[in-house]
């Protein structure tokens, strides 16, 4: 099956699945989701399939995410908000489930649900070039597509840091957080890790589960870094970071991805209609003047019990 957004195809016992909107970095519609998926259904029997392959199209990444700006104007029309991620999660699980060799070529930009596509097959192999995200707290959210069990394993609070922030990492800290297997260095040096030199600050001023404690430990560090991200923290949307820091402590005592999946499913019924989401797009993505006017001024003005309604 090939579409004009993706391509699906097989040659010599591999299964190939191509991301086919490179003017948009690859960015997901529900029809590609849909595709990827019917494709591992029909691979996974077949025995003349032996692995499964998956790439994007053009030169500057793998996937920049799902397609926001079209699920902004569902939201803001009134429609059906909750069948995109539902879809999108079903596929995320079927690639986690996959029972046959799974490799995706995370080249370029790979966020959001691009990570969604390729983070949990079987072989995930980043370039020296990859950049890495999962940037929903700028847009209203929290890192969704299952991520948060890989962030919740990786070592210390590099994790933490990594969801809160949304902030892009290279390949080496990729596979240090556990988003990618290895850096393929046939097109150059595997770049130098970033997380590790930050691994004292970022283990300390992480370590507490009150959002407003980690972002005052952040401020009150002696490191310059430790200060120029709790900068970057007060940027993003309070409530996402307030719920982001307590997913990914929940996601560390789940079971699997498929239980994070269905932590991210409840989270966004309760987030993605808040006008948060629909503004943090609109200053990313759509107008970008990179200006928010979020629901809460301060990390400080969430309150608890708004932060447990998001999970019910």
């Amino acid at each position: 099956m090939t579409t004009d957004e993706l391509i699906v195809g097989a040659r010599e016992g591999v299964g190939h699945l191509v991301l086919n909107r490179p003017r948009a970095i690859n960015a997901l519609t529900p029809a590609m989701l849909s595709g990827i998926h019917a494709a591992l259904d029909d691979w996974a029997d077949e025995g003349s399939i032996v692995r499964v392959e998956i790439s994007g199209a053009g030169e500057r990444g793998l996937c920049s995410g799902a397609d926001v700006r079209a699920l902004r104007e569902v939201i803001l029309a009134g429609g059906d908000h909750m069948q995109f991620f539902e879809v999108e999660y079903a596929m995320n699980s079927a690639i986690k489930a996959f029972p046959k060799p799974y490799i995706a070529h995370q080249r370029g930009i790979t966020m959001g649900g691009g990570l969604g596509v390729s983070a949990h097959g079987s072989r995930r192999i980043a370039h020296p070039g990859s950049v890495f995200a999962m940037p929903e707290t700028i847009i209203g959210f929290i890192p969704d597509v299952g991520i948060l069990w890989y962030l919740a394993h990786a070592p210390g609070e590099l994790g933490t840091h990594v969801a809160l922030t949304g902030n892009p990492v290279n390949g080496t800290d990729a596979v240090l957080v556990g988003l990618a297997d290895e850096v393929d260095t046939t097109d150059g040096e595997a770049p130098a890790s970033v997380l590790e030199g930050w691994r004292g600050w970022i283990d300390a001023c992480y370590a507490s589960d009150d959002p407003a404690e980690v972002v005052a430990a952040l401020e009150a560090s002696d490191d310059p870094d430790a200060r120029a991200t709790a900068a970057d923290v007060r940027k993003r949307c309070p409530l996402s970071v307030a719920v982001t820091l307590e997913a990914i402590r929940r996601a560390k005592t789940m079971s699997g991805v498929d239980e994070v999946l269905a932590q991210d499913l409840a989270v966004a019924r309760h987030m993605i209609p808040r006008p948060d989401f629909a503004e943090g797009v609109r200053a990313q993505l759509v107008d970008k003047d990179r200006n928010p006017s979020w629901q809460h001024a301060r990390i400080e003005d969430v309150t608890r019990d708004e932060v447990l309604a998001c999970f019910a």
